[in-house]
């Protein structure tokens, strides 16, 4: 009887993590995403669930665009190529939203400056997945880590058709640029 029970308890453990490994397989299978950078912009795209568990992974890829912007930017200012996003000219296409399954396209385009104190090296969101972001919330938090006196690039609210709601962000970042204190 205690070989049985032995048994299986080992049955239900391997079981119980062969459907924890199949579940995470799933999750990640459910998105793909790639992100290009150049010196002239970033692009991607994500292609999978707009929620899973609730949680809105579709517009986390906002979240990964705006590292993979930063980087870049920071990348291009080691190497004296300076820039800074094109707030304007930012395009954003979320098809499919609302169905379960999107498709959402981001292109965030970058323009040269003349000097590396008109440049911009960071970067982030503030957005909404079918509501309105906290973009409040959101300057509240990134007006700490300014230059003294500086202020926050914040694009025009960008709106698909379907419903995604995004501010973009950008500043010198204190660190980086702390020599441009003074300009």
């Amino acid at each position: 009887m205690k070989s049985l029970s032995i048994l299986l308890l080992f049955i239900l453990l391997a079981s119980s993590t062969c459907i924890s490994n199949a579940i995470k397989k799933d999750i990640q299978t459910l998105e793909s995403h790639e992100i290009t950078c150049t010196d002239s912009s970033c692009f991607g795209k994500y292609i999978g669930k707009e929620f899973v568990n609730g949680s809105d992974i579709a517009h986390q890829f906002s979240n990964k665009m705006a590292k993979a912007v930063g980087d870049k930017l920071k990348e291009l200012y080691t190497n004296g190529k300076y820039s800074k996003v094109d707030l304007p000219n930012i395009y954003m296409s979320t098809k499919g939203m609302g169905t379960g399954n999107v498709t959402y396209e981001l292109n965030i385009p970058f323009v040269s400056v003349s000097n590396k104190c008109e440049a911009r090296t960071s970067f982030d969101h503030s957005g909404g997945w079918n509501h309105s972001p906290a973009i409040k919330t959101r300057k509240e938090r990134l007006l700490k880590i300014l230059l003294p006196s500086d202020s926050l690039d914040i694009s025009p609210l960008k709106t698909t058709p379907e419903g995604l709601q995004e501010f973009w962000i950008q500043w010198r970042n204190n660190e980086i640029q702390a020599d441009c204190l003074k300009n």
